[in-house]
C-alpha cells in the first residue's frame, strides 16, 4: 500500500500558522515580484478569486473586500514543510518526498495496521507539531492515492484521510472523479479523451488497453491507465528523483545591462546545484534562457537560449555557474530590455559511479570541490541561505560601497511575512 501526504493550500496554510487570525479569512500569496496569485485559502477560492489572477486586478475586482496578501516567503514554507517531511520519515516505514507539499509513503510491513486510523492520527500529529493541515490518501498504488488525498481534502466525511483498500471502493472512486483531475494525464490528453466520451476516471479504466494504445500510442498515459485498474506501475525510483531542475525567475523590471543579468543566472544556477546535490545527483547539462517582455509590443523582442555539456558529470557550484555564466554571455543581445531568465539543468543521473572523462579529469580536484560544497551547504544549512555564495552571486552594489542584496532579496516582495524560524531576528516576541 502507499499513502500520499498532501499540505492543504500549502503556502497560505505555512502563512497562518503564524497569524491564526487568519484562520476563516480570504488568504492569497502572490508570485514572485508580487505579480499575481499562486495560492489561495478556501475562502479565496470561494470568493472567485482565480490562481493566476494579476495582483493588481484585486481591488477592482473584489472591491470592499477584505484579502489578506503576502509575498512568497520560500525560506518559511521551506522550513516548515521541511518539519512535516521530518514527521513522515519517523511514522512510515519508507517515504520519498515528492514536491515541497507533497510526500509519497511506501507502507510495507503495515499489513496488520488499521491505515484509515493510522492515517487520521497522522494528521493529527501534523497539525499539532507543525501547525499545517494535510490530507491523506491510501490506496494500492499512487495515481489511486493520489485519487484518494483529492476524497480526503474535498469531503469533511473522511476526516482528512480516505483510504482505498478493495475493489467496490476502487470503482466507486474512479466514477466520481473527473478525468481532467487524473494524475498523469494532462490537460490535452484530458480534453482528447473528453471529445471521446470518456469523462470519468472510471470511463477511461472501462476502455481496454488495446482501444489506449490505438488511440494515444503513449506509454505514460498506458501505465497510468493500468494504475487506474488496479495495477502498481509507476517505479519509486522514477518519482524520488527529478530528471531534471528548473530555476527561473521573472525581474522586478526589465534588465538592460549583462552584469546585473549574469548575477541573476549566477543565483539561479547555484541554487539548481543546491538541489542536485540535496538528492545525491550530478547533471551533464546546463542551459539558459533569457527573453522579452512580450506585452511590451513598443519595444523589441527576442528570446534566446543557449546550453553547456559537461565531460564529466557535476553537482558543483562553481561549475555550473561558471558555465551559466559563459551560456549567457552567448545568448545575451545587446539593445534588449530582458524581463525573464532560467537556468535549466538536464541529463540528471546517480552521483555514485559516474562515468568520467579520462582526458581530463583531476580525481584530487573533484575530492577538492566535492569537500568544499559539502561544507558551504552546511553552513548555509546552520546558517541561513546564503550565508556563504560565490562572488557572481553578488549583485552589482549602487555606489558607495553599500552591501548588495541576495537572491531573495533582488525581487520585489513588498507584503512578505517575517521568517520566524530561521532567522533569529524575525523570532515573535510576546508581550
Amino acid at each position: 500500500m502507499y499513502a500520499i501526504v498532501d499540505c492543504d493550500n500549502c503556502y497560505v496554510s505555512c502563512e497562518r500558522v503564524f497569524r491564526p487570525d487568519l484562520e476563516g479569512k480570504p488568504v492569497v500569496v502572490l508570485s514572485n515580484n508580487d505579480g499575481c496569485v499562486v495560492a489561495r485559502s478556501n475562502e479565496a477560492k470561494q470568493m472567485g478569486i482565480k490562481a493566476g489572477t494579476p495582483y493588481y486586478q484585486l481591488s477592482s475586482l473584489f472591491p470592499d473586500q477584505k484579502i489578506a496578501v503576502f509575498s512568497s516567503n520560500y525560506e518559511l514554507y521551506g522550513d516548515l514543510t521541511g518539519r512535516v517531511m521530518t514527521i513522515l520519515a519517523q511514522e512510515a516505514p519508507e517515504y520519498f518526498r515528492y514536491s515541497i507539499d507533497e510526500a509519497f509513503l511506501i507502507l510495507h510491513g503495515m499489513e496488520s495496521v488499521d491505515l484509515k486510523a493510522w492515517g487520521e492520527r497522522l494528521h493529527r500529529t501534523i497539525r499539532h507539531n507543525v501547525g499545517i493541515p494535510v490530507s491523506i490518501g491510501i490506496a494500492p498504488n499512487k495515481t489511486l492515492a493520489k485519487m484518494a488525498s483529492h476524497f480526503a481534502k474535498h469531503y469533511k466525511g473522511y476526516n482528512h484521510c480516505c483510504l482505498i483498500d478493495s475493489d467496490a471502493k476502487r470503482r466507486k472512486a474512479l466514477s466520481l472523479y473527473d478525468i481532467h483531475e487524473v494524475w498523469g494525464i494532462g490537460r490535452r490528453y484530458a480534453d482528447r479523451l473528453q471529445r471521446l466520451g470518456i469523462r470519468t476516471a472510471g470511463d477511461f479504466a472501462a476502455m481496454s488497453a488495446e482501444a489506449v494504445n490505438a488511440n494515444f500510442n503513449n506509454v505514460v498515459l498506458l501505465r497510468t491507465w493500468r494504475e487506474l485498474c488496479g495495477n502498481d506501475c509507476v517505479p519509486n525510483e522514477a518519482m524520488a528523483k527529478k530528471k531534471s531542475i528548473c530555476v527561473s525567475r521573472s525581474f522586478n523590471g526589465m534588465l538592460s545591462d549583462f552584469d546585473t543579468l549574469r548575477t541573476h543566472i549566477s543565483n539561479y544556477a547555484a541554487r539548481c546545484a543546491e538541489k542536485l546535490r540535496r538528492q545525491g545527483t550530478v547533471a551533464s547539462v546546463v542551459a539558459v534562457f533569457m527573453s522579452t517582455n512580450p506585452f511590451r509590443e513598443d519595444l523589441p523582442q527576442c528570446s534566446n537560449y543557449g546550453e553547456h555539456r559537461f565531460l564529466t558529470p557535476t553537482a558543483n557550484s562553481i561549475d555550473i555557474v561558471k558555465a551559466a555564466a559563459q551560456c549567457a554571455q552567448q545568448i545575451f543581445r545587446p539593445g534588449f530590455c530582458y524581463k525573464r531568465a532560467g537556468v535549466i539543468i538536464m541529463t540528471i543521473d546517480s552521483g555514485p559511479g559516474i562515468q568520467t572523462n579520462f582526458l581530463d579529469f583531476d580525481a584530487d580536484r573533484f575530492q577538492k570541490i566535492k569537500k568544499l560544497d559539502e561544507v558551504v551547504d552546511r553552513i548555509n544549512k546552520t546558517n541561513g541561505s546564503e550565508t556563504i555564495v560565490l562572488g557572481s552571486q553578488q549583485y552589482p552594489g549602487k555606489g558607495g560601497g553599500g552591501k548588495s542584496p541576495k537572491f531573495e532579496e533582488a525581487m520585489r516582495r513588498d507584503f512578505k511575512s517575517p521568517n520566524y524560524t530561521t532567522r533569529w531576528s524575525d523570532i515573535i516576541t510576546l508581550t
